[in-house]
C-alpha cells in the first residue's frame, strides 16, 4: 500500500526528477488496483503536489485532472469531467472542441503557450493562461490496428508558457501508463 507521504516532494529536485518520482509513484498505486476512477483520483492528487514542488512556472499550475470518455454519449465524441484537483471545472466538452476536445479528437497531445491565442479555447477558469492536454489512448476493438481515445490528461497553468517538452514527454508517458494499467 502507498503511503499518502509519497505526495510529498523535495523542493530541490528537477522536473525531470519530479516526473521520475511521479511515474514510479503512480505505477506502485495502480499496482493492485485497476480501476479508472480511484487511479485517476490518485495520480490528479499526485500531479498536483508535484507541480506545487517545482519552482515558477510548474508551481503556477492551477489544475491537474482528467476527462474521460462520456459513455452515455452515443456518438461517443465526448468528454466529461473527471477526478482532478483545483477550481470546479467545466462538466462536458465535446470532441474538437477546445485544447480537450483537440486533444481527443486528433489523438495528439495540444501544448498551447497561451491560450487566448487557441481557437475556440473554452476558459473555465479566467486565471489559466497556459494549457497541455494529452490523450489517453487504448485499442480499439472496432478499428483493427486503430486507437480510441478513453481519457485526456488536462493540466492548466496561471501563467504563459508554463510546459514545455519536458511536460509533454513525461506527461505521455503516464498517460501509456494509465492507458495499460486501467480498466477503461
Amino acid at each position: 500500500m502507498v503511503h499518502a507521504d509519497a505526495a510529498n516532494f523535495a523542493s530541490d529536485l528537477s522536473k525531470e526528477q519530479v516526473y521520475d518520482l511521479v511515474l514510479l509513484q503512480a505505477e506502485s498505486l495502480m499496482s493492485d488496483q485497476r480501476n479508472w476512477v480511484c487511479n485517476t483520483a490518485n495520480i490528479a492528487s499526485l500531479l498536483w503536489h508535484a507541480y506545487k514542488s517545482l519552482p515558477e512556472p510548474s508551481s503556477h499550475v492551477n489544475w491537474a485532472g482528467f476527462y474521460t470518455l462520456d459513455r452515455s454519449d452515443p456518438s461517443g465524441k465526448s468528454l466529461i469531467l473527471g477526478p482532478f484537483q483545483g477550481k470546479i471545472a467545466c462538466q462536458a466538452i465535446a470532441f474538437g472542441r477546445g485544447v480537450c476536445g483537440t486533444a481527443a479528437q486528433t489523438q495528439k497531445t495540444q501544448l498551447v503557450p497561451n491560450v487566448e491565442e487557441f481557437p475556440g479555447h473554452i476558459a473555465c477558469d479566467s486565471e489559466s493562461k497556459s494549457e497541455i492536454v494529452v490523450p489517453i489512448t487504448v485499442d480499439d476493438p472496432n478499428n483493427e490496428g486503430g486507437r480510441k481515445v478513453v481519457a485526456i490528461i488536462d493540466v492548466d497553468c496561471a501563467v504563459e508558457n508554463g510546459f514545455d517538452e519536458v511536460d509533454a514527454k513525461y506527461l505521455g508517458e503516464l498517460a501509456e501508463l494509465l492507458a495499460r494499467s486501467c480498466d477503461w
